[in-house]
This record gives structure tokens, C-alpha cells and sequence, in this order.
């Protein structure tokens, strides 16, 4: 672990805490980092408060550098950061406020089978669904797309694979964005990028994306939760997946562009990491339109996976999608930019919203939010580990007024990747989720010690913090029954 971070916090409430602009010369706004007192002290064990602090020096950013509380140390913005900046004013986009997983996102489905249904069948269930997926580093799917098609998929997103007979017009509905944004240019694609994610539709990946069967086993909104069709003991499927190696290479490519922008356009930070452009400016724009670009490109891997899913649950229970009442409940980003109208200091402004490992939670009545879950919000899903919970909560008026309609995404890590294979027994770890009845199937051995449930916050802290403080309302917990890994 790194030393402990002993810049200045200051306590606002029991879940609130603020880096005051004081703490640098530059710092143009407070930081503000949503925790409780224990999360608090494994937040200071690295240098996330640190780039909370830096990424308040970018132009334009308007409220607050924003800390979630499963914040940890990333590329640029700490994992877990929310920052917004106005583009009238100068508002910049910065590749390292998205991350290099472009629109890594959450899609949940539900099912009308029961635990006491998918139990008998677990390990049949679990095996299918890992020779189904392909996943692990560099996998290649059997969704074959020609060079015009992953164009179209560069445009089209989610709508793509639904044309092709992967999903219907409701699986769009639920989608953020219906699963494409506009303004995506497939011509700001670099080649190198088209030939990363030529062979990628339909893949899970490696590292923390997984694919997993859970069952609700707790509920602490019923009118929320009779309103998304979930009921105790229900089994859901959870994928976590992004833009594979084509987004990878469309942020790698942005940030050597961006890297020569900070002199041109006179901006200072604190941190090459945070280089940027404003949003008005031709990098800034150009980044924007590849950064679409491969967002719908994941929203159509995500739509590939759960198609894929879709098959296998046919296959082993004999019916089908339709009949098992495998609808999409929602699907979410939580590494992405968007240029979105927020109320600052009372007035409508025109901001460049990045959400970097964090998930957007539009309130109630929001024109963005699906029109079935209008009277209730927008659906957030929060991924735990796979030993310990999962989490469906939705976005509040609280969160639009105080973080742009945004809230965490997961548990976050405790322990980088090379500390969990050094700490972790692998065969030890696997004793243990039998144990609990849980199901593992991965690519390696290596993939599982690095995702052990020691290397991450608990997910019902981190939840607990966002529902109290206000910003998403918990609906219904998930456990995790099967867990396919990449």
C-alpha cells in the first residue's frame, strides 16, 4: 500500500467531507468525498483525496471535485470521481475523467425462476454461460462483424444488435441512452482501435468484468421494487462488461493529442494525467466523438452478452427467454463524459458531466429516465465482490441537486491486483464461496486471487453511504449464486 494521505478533511456531515480549495494554489473549487468514518480511513491508505484535489484545478469545473465513497487511485481522476465544468466558460473534457474502459457499465436482467428453481441446475447453468462467453484477455467472441458493420456498431450501439435479432426494441428502452449516443464518428477511430475490436462483440473480457447469477435476498423498497417486478428469492443476472480493447485504444489515443493541448491552450494542472482540451476546441470535440463511439460500441457488447446469457438459460431450462421472463431491467455507464443541463447557483447551465467509476442516478420525472421508471427514478445497479452483495438502488432529486445525478459504482478496491495475488490462496478462496454455495468459473487462477473479496470495500458499506447520504435509495440487495469470471 501506498502511505497514507494526511492532506486536510474536513467534516460536514456524517457523510460528507471536504478538501477545502485552500489545500493548493489553484484549486478552483472545494473537493467533496462521500464516506463514513470507517471508509473514511481506508480512503486516506492511498492518493485518491489527492486527485480528487488536482482535477479541481481543470477549467471550468463548476460545485465541487466529487469523491464517491469507493474511491480509489486511478488514471488522471481517482476511480469513483464525478466532475462537471461549464462550457461557456472554457469547460474542458479530459480522457482521464472517463478512463480507458470507455462506458465499462452495468447491465441487470431479471427472471421469473426462483433460487429453489436454478439450484438443481447451478453448476450446468454456470458451465454454459462460461463456454458460451468468451472472456479473459484478448477473447474473441463467435459474433463476427465485417469492417462496415463495426461502423454501423460505432453509430448504432445496442440498436445494432437488436436489428440483427440479439434483443428487442424493450431491451433499448432500458438502456441509458437507448444504448447509443448521438454524435459518435467512427472516423475519429483510429485503424489500430478498429483492429482491437474487431473480434470483441460479445466478450466479457478480463479483470473485474464478470457475468453472474444472483438471487434478491433482501428488499428495502417494496413500492420501488413491485414497480421494477422484483421479488425476494428471484433470480437476476448481472453483466459487467465495456468497450473491450477498441475503447482501450480510443483513450490511448486521446490522451497523446491531449498531452500537447496544455501548452497550446495554456492550461495548468497539477498532473500530466489530467490532460484535457475544452470541449468547444477541435481535440476536444474529436475526443468527444471517439469517446461516443466506442460507448456504443460496449453498449452493444453488453446487448451481445446478455443475448448470449439469454441462450444459455434456454438451453438449460428448456423455455424460453421470453417465457423465463428474462427482461432487461436496466443497463448503466460508469465510465463516461456527457454533455448534460444541471441547475448551478440557480441557473440552467450546459455542463461536461465526467463520471469516472461512477454511475449516473437521475431522479424521479427526469426526461432522460425511462418512462416506466419515471415515478420511481432511474435504476442503478451497484456490483459488489463476487463472495458478498450486489446492489439495485435508484437515482433521487438529492443527487441531481448535489452531484449532477450521480452516485458510486461498485465496492472499489482495497488491494491493487499484484498485493491480491501475492496475499491470496487460490484454493483457499475457492473452499470458501463453496462454502456459501457460490459457483466460479474463470480463465485462470489469477483472475480469481485478483477479485477475492479481500481486495475490495464492502459493498454494503460503500451502499450504505450513498442511500444515507442521499444521492441513490437502496430497492432490493442481490447474492451472488454463479459467478462467470474474465
Amino acid at each position: 500500500m501506498s502511505q497514507i494521505w494526511d492532506g486536510p478533511l474536513e467534516k460536514i456531515d456524517d457523510y460528507r467531507w471536504r478538501i477545502p480549495r485552500t489545500y493548493k494554489a489553484g484549486m478552483r473549487v472545494d473537493g467533496i468525498i462521500y464516506a463514513d468514518e470507517k471508509l473514511l480511513k481506508d480512503i486516506r491508505h492511498d492518493k485518491a483525496a489527492e486527485q480528487v484535489a488536482n482535477v479541481s484545478f481543470l477549467p471550468g469545473i463548476v460545485k465541487a471535485s466529487f469523491g464517491m465513497p469507493d474511491i480509489h487511485w486511478g488514471y488522471g481522476f481517482a476511480i469513483g470521481g464525478v466532475a462537471a465544468m461549464d462550457i461557456e466558460k472554457g469547460g474542458v473534457v479530459s480522457p482521464g475523467g472517463v478512463g480507458y474502459d470507455i462506458n465499462c457499465g452495468v447491465r441487470l436482467v431479471r427472471t421469473d425462476l426462483f433460487e429453489k428453481d436454478v439450484r438443481p441446475h447451478l453448476k450446468e447453468l454456470v458451465a454454459g454461460l462460461f463456454h458460451a462467453v468468451p472472456s479473459g484477455v484478448g477473447s474473441e467472441g463467435d459474433i463476427r462483424v465485417t469492417a462496415r458493420e463495426e461502423k454501423e456498431i460505432l453509430v448504432k450501439g445496442a440498436g445494432w444488435a437488436v436489428a440483427k435479432g440479439y434483443g428487442t426494441e424493450d431491451d433499448l428502452e432500458a438502456t441509458e441512452e437507448r444504448g447509443a449516443m448521438a454524435g459518435a464518428d467512427p472516423e475519429k477511430v483510429s485503424d489500430r482501435a478498429y483492429a482491437r475490436g474487431k473480434q470483441q462483440s460479445g466478450t466479457l473480457g478480463s479483470g473485474n468484468h464478470f457475468l453472474e447469477v444472483q438471487a434478491i435476498d433482501q428488499l428495502y423498497d417494496r413500492d420501488a421494487a413491485d414497480a421494477l417486478g422484483l421479488v425476494e428469492g428471484q433470480v437476476m443476472v448481472m453483466i459487467h462488461s465495456g468497450s473491450r480493447g477498441l475503447g482501450y485504444q480510443v483513450c490511448d489515443d486521446s490522451l497523446k493529442t491531449m498531452n500537447t493541448c496544455l501548452e497550446k491552450y495554456h492550461i495548468h494542472v497539477p498532473d500530466r494525467q489530467l490532460a484535457c482540451a475544452p470541449v468547444e476546441s477541435p481535440e476536444g470535440k474529436d475526443y468527444l466523438a471517439a469517446m461516443r463511439a466506442a460507448a456504443n460500441y460496449a453498449w452493444n457488447n453488453r446487448q451481445c452478452l446478455m443475448h448470449l446469457a439469454r441462450q444459455v438459460f434456454e438451453k438449460v431450462f428448456v423455455s424460453s427467454w421470453q417465457k423465463l421472463g428474462m427482461r432487461l431491467v436496466y443497463d448503466v455507464a460508469h465510465n463516461i463524459a456527457k454533455i448534460e443541463t444541471h441547475r448551478v447557483k440557480g441557473e440552467e447551465r450546459t455542463l461536461c458531466v465526467h463520471r469516472k467509476g461512477a454511475t449516473r442516478a437521475f431522479g424521479p420525472g427526469h426526461p432522460a429516465v425511462p418512462e416506466r421508471y419515471k415515478r420511481i427514478g432511474q435504476p442503478v445497479i451497484i456490483p459488489g465482490d463476487m463472495g458478498r452483495n450486489s446492489y439495485l438502488l435508484v437515482g433521487t432529486q438529492a443527487a441531481m441537486d448535489e452531484t449532477f445525478g450521480s452516485t458510486c459504482h461498485g465496492a472499489g478496491r482495497l488491494r491493487s491486483r499484484h498485493e491480491a495475488k501475492r496475499v491470496v490462496d487460490f484454493h483457499a478462496l475457492m473452499k470458501e464461496l463453496e462454502a456459501k454455495g457460490i459457483v466460479v468459473m474463470a480463465s485462470g487462477h489469477g483472475t480469481v486471487v485478483e477479485e477475492a473479496p479481500s481486495a475490495y470495500k464492502d459493498v454494503n458499506d460503500v451502499v450504505g453511504v450513498v442511500h444515507n447520504a442521499g444521492i441513490a435509495r437502496r430497492v432490493c440487495r442481490m447474492r451472488p449464486l454463479g459467478v462467470v469470471k474474465g
